[in-house]
């Protein structure tokens, strides 16, 4: 294990799978004592116990990131199970995409709680913590956050709002140290896909997607290694990563 996040502590949500499950290995194989928090806690108790094999301080976060109460528990208890916080990697997010004409306006209000107030709820919560240990937030946003597409407009606008939220963000804290970092990703093979529920627009990503090479998990966590092991004096803000194959 390297030793370069020796003595940090990050909590990352969205740890069960996907990126998330990918930067809680990167993060902890540099040295950094991590918070897993999800809704599925058998794969973080399985994540776990492959973190702590490798000698990693590890806690487990049974987490839904739409509840303000509950994200607020989450960040105190890091602070207290693991004594400080000083990375916040918010990854949780859902991608349902599909037409505004006949949506089914619940995934509008799962996506938005999710993607935008979840990752708000988290950043507001964990704040004094990265304020104290002049610390780093990053946002796993995405390529939507930049390019719009015909079927996505809600998905979009959450990713705009993420990428909004995290600019007016860093001018508050910069000058006080916090670092905010936004990664955009294109497209990366992971479970995100499997939770559209407007069949048309499933199958259509899923014929377009295995057409190119796709980024994987571990290509999006060594983006967000880059970042937060950065010499404080430097900010890495955005990073765009997408496949080369990705018109």
């Amino acid at each position: 294990m390297s030793s370069s996040l020796q003595g940090k502590v990050a909590l990352v949500t969205g740890a069960s799978s996907g990126i998330g499950q990918a930067t809680a290995r990167a993060l902890a194989a540099a040295g950094a004592s991590v918070a897993l928090a999800a809704r599925r806690v058998d794969r973080l108790e399985a994540l776990r116990g492959e973190l702590e094999a490798k000698g990693a301080a590890v806690q487990v976060l049974d987490l839904d990131v739409t509840d303000e109460q509950a994200v607020a528990a989450a960040v105190r208890s890091t602070v207290d199970t693991l004594g400080r916080l000083d990375i916040l990697v918010n990854n949780a997010g859902l991608m349902l995409l599909g037409p505004v004409e006949n949506a089914d306006t619940t995934d509008w209000t799962r996506m938005m709680d999710t993607n935008v107030m979840g990752l708000m709820y988290m950043t507001h919560a964990a704040l004094p913590e990265l304020i104290r240990n002049q610390g780093t937030v990053v946002q796993i946003s995405s390529i939507a956050a930049r390019v719009v597409g015909r079927g996505s407009a809600v998905y979009n606008a959450s990713k705009f709002a993420v990428n909004g939220f995290s600019e007016g963000l860093r001018q508050e804290v910069t000058e006080r140290g916090v670092r905010v970092v936004v990664i955009e990703p294109g497209t990366v093979e992971t479970e995100l896909r499997d939770h559209i529920t407007h069949a048309p627009s499933k199958a259509a990503i899923t014929e377009r997607v295995a057409k190119i090479r796709q980024l994987q998990s571990e290509d999006i966590a060594g983006a967000v290694l880059y970042a937060v092991t950065a010499p404080p004096h430097a900010t890495v803000n955005e990073i765009f990563i997408r496949p080369t194959d990705q018109a």
